[in-house]
C-alpha cells in the first residue's frame, strides 16, 4: 500500500490545540496535577523521530481502518502535501507491561502507517505517568 511518490510533510512543532486535546484524553487516566505535569513535560520535550509501526507496537493499539473518517482526513492531507502535526506520547513502563500512550495523534499515526509503516514520525515524549 506504500507509495514511494508520497512524502509526508511535518510541522516543526505540534499545533497549540494538540496540548488541550492530550489533556482531555489524560483526564480519564490521571488527576489534574499529574496532567499539568505531563503537558508541561510534553511542551518542553524535544522532537524525536519514531517509525509508525513502532509507535503502534509500543502503544499496543490496533491500527484504525483506512475508512475511519479522521484517518481518511489525514490521508487526504498527506496526499495533498499538507503538513501534519507531530505526535504527543507518554512513555510506558516495559518492566511493568504498561504500554506507551498516544495522547494526541493516533489518527495521524494510522494514516502514516497506511502510507508507509517505516516513515519516521516526529514525536514529543513525556515521562511515564506516576
Amino acid at each position: 500500500m506504500a507509495d514511494p511518490e508520497i512524502t509526508v510533510r511535518w510541522k516543526k512543532e505540534p499545533d497549540e490545540h494538540d496540548y488541550p486535546a492530550a489533556a482531555d484524553y489524560l483526564e480519564m487516566l490521571a488527576e489534574p496535577d499529574v496532567i499539568e505535569t505531563v503537558i508541561r513535560a510534553l511542551r518542553d520535550a524535544p522532537v524525536t523521530y519514531k517509525k509508525a509501526k513502532d509507535l503502534l507496537r509500543a502503544s499496543q493499539l490496533e491500527i484504525l481502518p483506512s475508512y475511519n473518517p479522521y484517518v481518511r482526513r489525514d490521508l487526504a492531507k498527506i496526499t495533498s502535501g499538507q503538513a501534519l502535526s507531530p505526535i504527543l506520547v507518554v512513555r510506558g513502563d516495559f518492566g511493568k507491561g504498561v504500554p506507551m500512550q498516544i495522547v494526541d495523534g493516533y489518527h495521524r499515526v494510522c494514516a502514516v502507517y497506511y502510507t508507509d509503516e517505516n516513515i519516521a514520525i516526529p514525536v514529543k515524549i513525556a515521562p511515564r505517568l506516576p
